[in-house]
């Protein structure tokens, strides 16, 4: 795989965090923080999000905003258990051949991962996540990403127990609450569709590359039944008892993502009952070697600017707009702004 597909598709797998645009959506902000746990119950004003990606972690990548899943996985183990596909989810093994032997290595994977709180002045019992599982709601959400509905039957990983996303304790899209199962195409924009065919000029007789990235995901309120109270208290650094949560999944895309999830919690404020504290959490996992590819990109001056490190942080001339193509803080942050909006962050 070259690396303008790694940094094309790396880049569109952030379609996972579109979320209904709001008219409300103009008056939030974004507030910077580093630990959204430190943030405490009802310092928010109306309409600020307290956000972070922990870019200036120890262990994140300042240029990228990344972080190894091995390191993830060690350092914030709650993290790991609620925001990979499945609490034993292992970076997938691949088998390849050397001088003729074959044998098996895991395929090592990079993070972005990022966190954000606000709060609703109405209880949690008045906040209706269910209104995301609407299709009405999510063609809303991007206008470039195109969705339509699918069944469980059509999921990928479903159908092939040996897809790293294959989910051991149930089918995707089977869910004992409500539940939206979804197919979704996005088309690049800006300079990336140009950058896309003169790639696949040059690689002739090789695999073209796609001008599009295409997904599947499950979006669902998570049953009651499970709801893991004490690990949800633990990522939050709320006490109070989750009132609802509502779940993404990403479990199969056309190109180098391997998995994306994104978590929405709602909680009684422990300073006031009769309002909501909203944790929302991103985590979007991709392909570690597309770190590699700069010098294959390095050769073809016009495409400089398309190294993926740069793309994925949004540091290219290639990111445009404040859509998918904008690069994952931006997006992540607009995005989070939405889902502000439209559940009422005042």
């Amino acid at each position: 795989m070259t690396a303008k597909r790694h940094a094309v598709a790396a880049l569109a797998v952030l379609a996972l965090l579109s979320t209904a645009a709001s008219p409300t959506a103009a008056e939030i902000r974004i507030q910077e923080v580093t630990d959204i746990t430190k943030v405490a119950p009802g310092s928010l004003a109306p309409g600020v999000v307290a956000f972070t990606d922990h870019r200036n972690g120890e262990l994140v990548d300042p240029k990228t905003g990344l972080i190894r899943f091995s390191d993830w996985a060690r350092a914030r183990p709650l993290q790991k258990q609620l925001l990979a596909l499945h609490p034993g989810y292992d970076e997938p093994s691949v088998t390849v051949t050397t001088n003729g032997v074959a044998k098996s290595v895991k395929r090592k994977l990079h993070l972005y991962v990022a966190e954000a709180r606000f709060e609703i002045a109405k209880p949690p019992a008045q906040v209706d996540l269910a209104r995301f599982l609407s299709l009405a709601t999510v063609e809303k959400m991007d206008p470039a990403i195109k969705h339509r509905t699918i069944t469980a039957a059509d999921v990928a990983p479903n159908k092939d127990p040996r897809l790293s996303a294959h989910n051991p304790a149930r089918r995707w899209c089977e869910n004992a609450g409500p539940v939206l199962c979804l197919q979704s195409r996005y088309q690049f924009e800006g300079k990336l569709p140009a950058a896309i065919m003169l790639v696949n000029k040059l690689r002739e007789s090789g695999k073209q590359i796609a001008d599009h990235i295409e997904f599947q995901s499950e979006l669902r309120l998570v049953p009651a039944a499970e709801i893991d109270q004490a690990a949800i208290a633990g990522l939050t650094g709320i006490e109070t008892p989750v009132a609802a949560a509502l779940e993404q999944s990403i479990v199969h895309v056309n190109q180098v993502m391997q998995f994306g999830k994104v978590l929405a919690v709602l909680q009684p404020s422990p300073a006031d009952p009769n309002r909501t504290i909203a944790s929302a959490f991103v985590a979007l996992a991709v392909e570690s070697d597309l770190f590699e590819k700069r010098k294959e990109l390095e050769g073809v001056p016009v495409l400089r600017n398309m190294v993926p490190a740069q793309v994925l942080a949004g540091n290219s001339s290639f990111n445009t707009g404040t859509s998918i193509s904008a690069g994952l803080p931006r997006y992540a942050r607009s995005q989070i702004e939405a889902i502000a909006g439209i559940l009422g962050a005042r």
